[in-house]
Parts: structure tokens; sequence; C-alpha cells
């Protein structure tokens, strides 16, 4: 959209906010083409964000400055853990602001953003302490001899971030990656950059130094430019699979760090002696909270045979309870999905599974929704049974409210449904078998096993993927390995002996 389309559409609607990339600690001047941001659950325009490719440049130039002048990673441990957690303090105070920013971009409901935004200061205080606790280690070589073993931080970090977690999951990036003395460029997609730059924002409150965090709003492109520029030396990136090889090549064949969580296509398993009743609790809430836009996902449910009966028919008496509806009501648990191209894609999965033979359960169409949520994006929770392991949907993460059932006899074949994927981000099972849990959670090929539970995330859990689902990983103190350099400072005490004296 130019710069005149855009004026007309304020004139007509109203709509005054402009979003533009956050660079040096202020927003930069509004150029470049406009994107405009759609509220999924009305299908309406509430503001504009801009697209400048120069803003990747600006962004560059200030976090090398910030770099060179060692404002930030010359702080101690201390100092910096002191600002990270007075961000942690904002996030949290700022979390109902925040959390309708996210909703606005990615349909959760507003509640499941609230509680999401204030648990995402716990990753601030998390890494300030563990920085704050995080000392060098000497080694003693020999009689003279001693090694220092140094972490020191990478130098100009970009993170690459999702619509269905701008801010949590950019903050699993950015809290370690400033903790470790980084700077960072945050890039958000296109469409959901609001959060993130109320997040720089409330760094410059917290006493960031300018340039520690930028923002640039972009696309592909943009995204491309400040990955593979000659001053970044790391690119962290949540998405899809496609794009984390495409990108991923880039970055490694110019030798830069590169980690990434991608796609997932997750398992979730019921054994005969599972508890039945938490088990299709665990089903209902890991398949279907935030409208199923998630990378873990429990979209491939896998059932033994002899509970599979007893097992839906409580499953559909569960998501009959679920109440779709506007996001800011209290009451909803699903609200709709991103967008209307997303829509689309999770329509066609649908389709595509029927005409190959799977037949719909519960869901599988758009709901009809009244007055302004009319023409928002909304797809109904769908479960499809009789379904075979060569199918698209039981292949292909939709990322969407859509779960596939397969059934199992043996705990081998269970294993081998599960491991049947080129995905391996998570997994989970149920059983009471003491000894199953050990030989399962052995065998699936996944990054987290939830053993009697489901999408337990806790920032203290190192998360990440087998498989086609990424590199390194996320969260626990192994983070900090991902963002810092290894130094081995090795020094010799005593004078020198010549070895060829006589």
């Amino acid at each position: 959209m130019d710069a005149k389309t855009e004026a007309r559409a304020k004139q007509e609607t109203g709509i005054v906010t402009v979003f533009t990339s956050f660079v040096d600690g202020s927003a930069l001047p509004a150029s470049g083409n406009s994107v405009p941001l759609v509220d999924p659950a009305t299908g309406q325009t509430w503001a504009y964000a801009r697209l400048d490719p120069a803003s990747a440049d600006a962004a560059i130039a200030s976090s090398a400055a910030a770099r060179e002048s060692g404002e930030w990673a010359d702080l101690t441990g201390a100092e910096r853990a002191a600002l990270l957690r007075r961000l942690g303090d904002l996030i949290a105070a700022n979390a109902e602001e925040l959390g309708r920013l996210e909703s606005l971009a990615n349909g959760k409901p507003n509640r499941a953003t609230f509680g999401e935004i204030r648990a995402t200061a716990r990753w601030y205080h998390y890494y300030a302490s563990l920085i704050e606790t995080h000392d060098s280690a000497t080694r003693e070589i020999g009689r003279s001899v001693e090694a220092r073993i140094e972490r020191e931080p990478l130098g100009i970090v970009v993170a690459i971030t999702p619509f269905n977690g701008a801010l949590s999951l950019g903050s699993w990036k950015l809290a370690p990656a400033l903790a470790t003395g980084n700077v960072v460029i945050l890039k958000p997609p296109a469409e959901a950059p609001a959060s993130s730059i109320r997040l720089a924002e409330l760094a410059i409150e917290a006493g960031f130094p300018r340039g520690v965090v930028n923002v640039v709003i972009g696309d592909a492109a943009i995204g491309e430019a400040l990955a593979t520029h000659p001053d970044t030396a790391m690119v962290t990136f949540t998405g899809s699979t496609a794009v984390a090889r495409q990108l991923g090549a880039k970055v490694v064949g110019a030798m830069k760090r590169f980690v990434c969580e991608a796609g997932g296509k997750s398992a979730h398993l019921v054994f005969e002696d599972a508890d039945i009743g938490s088990a299709v609790i665990a089903a209902t809430q890991g398949a279907f909270s935030a409208t199923g836009q998630t990378c873990v996902a429990g979209s491939r449910l896998l059932l033994h045979a002899s509970i599979a009966g007893e097992f839906l028919e409580l499953y559909q008496a569960s998501i009959s309870r679920l109440r779709i509806g506007d996001p800011k009501a209290a009451d909803t648990h699903v609200g709709p999905v991103a967008s209307a191209r997303h829509l689309a894609r999770i329509a066609g999965f649908v389709s595509g599974a029927v005409a190959e033979g799977g037949r719909v359960l519960v869901g599988g169409k758009s709901p009809a929704m009244q007055g302004p949520l009319a023409e928002g994006c909304w797809f109904q929770p769908t479960v499809i049974v009789d379904v075979t392991p060569d199918m698209r949907i039981v292949r292909e993460e939709v990322f969407g409210p859509v779960v596939t059932v397969q059934t199992f006899e043996t705990e081998d074949e269970a294993v081998a449904l599960a491991n049947a994927s080129e995905f391996g981000l998570a997994a989970g099972f149920w059983t009471t078998d003491m000894r199953r849990i050990r030989r399962v959670s052995r065998k699936l090929k996944a990054g987290t096993v939830w053993v009697n539970t489901y999408r337990a995330i806790d920032v203290r859990i190192p998360f990440g993927g087998y498989k086609q689902s990424g590199l390194g990983r996320e969260n626990g103190p192994e983070a900090l390995d991902e963002f810092t350099q290894i130094k081995s400072v090795v020094t010799d005490y005593a004078p020198a002996i010549d070895p060829f004296a006589y």
C-alpha cells in the first residue's frame, strides 16, 4: 500500500496508528510501503506498519555502535542482571497492554495472552539470576600452567520471531542474548510488529543503552538482509522448516551462528493403562490452545485400539465445551486464526484429507459468527479419523485447530507411528507403567517428551527439536552456550624452558 492509499484509508476509517521500526532508542520516521494490520477477529484494519528496507541498515549501524562502545558488553553480570530484572518488571506491569497487542496479531484470547506476557517476565528474571552467578572456569593443566575458560558475547544477534508469539517467543531469544552481553535486532513479522516495538520502548525505560535492542519491521527480504549482513554474528529464528532451511543455508554458509526452532507435528500417545480422563483434558488443551497455532500442538493423536472408542467419546464431549468467540471476552476459549490466508490454508488441509479418505469426526468448517465477528478468520476445532500415515494432513504441519487420530495395538507400533515424521519437536504419552515410561521416553525422537502431561514448558527446561524441527536449544542454562563464544586463555607462570638446549 502506498502513502496516498494509506492516507485515504485513514480518512475513511479514522485509523491513525502507524508503526515504524524502532532504532537507536526511538521510532524511525514513516517511510516505505505500508502493511495493514488486521484484527483476525473482525477482519478490520486497526493500524498500519511501514516496511522500509533502509531501516535494516540503520539498525545494523546502531547495533554496531552499541557493540563497539562496550556500554553493554563491558558491564558486569550483576549490572546487566539489574537491568534485565527491571525490564521483566516492566513487562509484567504492562502485561494487559502487551497482551492485547499480541491478541490483535494472532487471535489468541486476551486471558491467554495476559497470562503469557506475565509469564514472559520470568525469562528476564531467570537469565538475570544466571548471569549474575555465571563465572569463568579455571583449570590447572600443569604445575605452573592454568587455563581460564571465558565466554564472550558474539556481537550482533538478529532474532527473527513468529506471529504466534512475537513477544513471548522473542523473549526466549532476547533474554539470554542480552544477559550474555550481545546486542539484538528483533525482526517480528510485518503483520505483527506492535508488541516487539513496545518491548523495545520498555527496554529504554528500564535503562538499557540505545542500540542494544532495536526492532526492524520487515518482510522476508528485509529479514534476509539483516541475517546475511557482514556485521551480524548470529541469527536465531522461529518459524517454518522451509524458511529455516533456506535462511540457515545462507547464514551457516557465511560461517555465522544459527539457532532455529522450526516446524512440528507432535504425536500424543495414549496407552491402554492411561488415566483416560486426564489424557482427554490434556489432548484438548494440547491441540486447541491458541487455536492450534503452536509449534508443539499435539496434532497427531495415537490411541491404543482397546480404549479408542471410550477416549473419542469423552474427547468429543470435551471439545463441545470449548467456546469460540471474541478474544476480548473473558469466557472465550478459542479465538480466530491469525489471517484470512492462514484460514484458507487450514481449510485446504481439511478438504484435502477428506478427498484422501479421511472422515471429519468433529468440526471441519468455519462457524457462522454474528455481528462484528462475522468477517473474522474462524475455524472450528476439528478431529479427523480414518487417516493413514501417508496422508498430507498426517505428514505436514497444519498450524491450526486440526487433529488426526490413528490407533495402534502394540507399544512398538505406537513408537513407530510417533517417529514416522520428518519433525521431532515434541511428543507426549500417557501410561501408569513405570517401566514403559522409561522405555518409550528413550525411544521417541523428539526434543521434549511429556509424560502424563502436555505442553509443560518452563524457562528452566531446554527446548528445541530433533530432525527437521530445528538446531540448538532455547531456555535453561543451555541457552547461554548458544549466545556466547568460548575463549581459552592459557597462562604459564614459570620461565620458559628451551627444548633445544644441550
